[in-house]
């Protein structure tokens, strides 16, 4: 279809080009219109809506045009990767002075390597004591202080439950813990 626009040199609209590409290019006439269209959404064809037709045209020197400016893209691309790898070159090499397997070098790696060993023992070390952390140990605490709490609160709920059975019903107190399986020293925790 391509080759219409750019052989004519003309603009067209689409019922034009519904009877001129099955013609000269053996397009499918009910094709013409969605090809027509994914040119336009490419940005291969040009589309212009004037009064109420769309008219469509696309000429070579704009298609040159983009390509050279596609090219000029990709080339300053390329440009900028060369001379990122170059770059990357001369670090590397610039790493690799001063790198050569010595007896120094040997003995310091092992001893990095060992202090590494040493400090992740020291940290699982550290992980076995954390309960005796002071924070911890503090969060613990409050946790304590906030159950005992609730506790108490639940003992106050049976008292009052008791004292009302007791009013309401005429029941022994005994009776009432014995019934409900609350035992004798049944009190507020200190």
């Amino acid at each position: 279809m391509m080759e219409i626009f750019f052989e004519t040199k003309d603009v067209f609209q689409l019922k034009d080009m519904e009877k001129i590409a099955p013609k000269e290019k053996g397009i499918t006439a009910m094709s013409v219109k969605e090809v027509l269209q994914s040119l336009v959404d490419d940005g291969m064809v040009d589309c212009e809506r004037i009064g109420t037709s769309n008219y469509y045209w696309a000429f070579p020197s704009k298609a040159l045009h983009a390509r050279k400016r596609k090219l000029e893209v990709l080339e300053s691309q390329l440009s900028e990767g060369n001379q990122k790898h170059a770059n990357l070159q001369k670090s590397i090499e610039k790493a690799k002075i001063g790198r050569h397997e010595t007896e120094e070098r040997t003995l310091l790696a092992k001893e990095l390597s060992s202090l590494r060993d040493q400090r992740e023992q020291l940290k699982a070390e550290v992980e076995k004591y954390k309960e005796c952390d002071p924070q911890v140990v503090e969060e613990i605490r409050q946790a304590n202080e906030v159950a005992k709490e609730a506790a108490n609160r639940w003992t106050d709920n049976i008292f009052a439950i008791k004292s009302w059975a007791k009013r309401k019903f005429g029941l022994e107190e005994n009776k009432i813990d014995k019934n409900f399986g609350i035992p004798e020293d049944f009190d507020y925790i200190d």
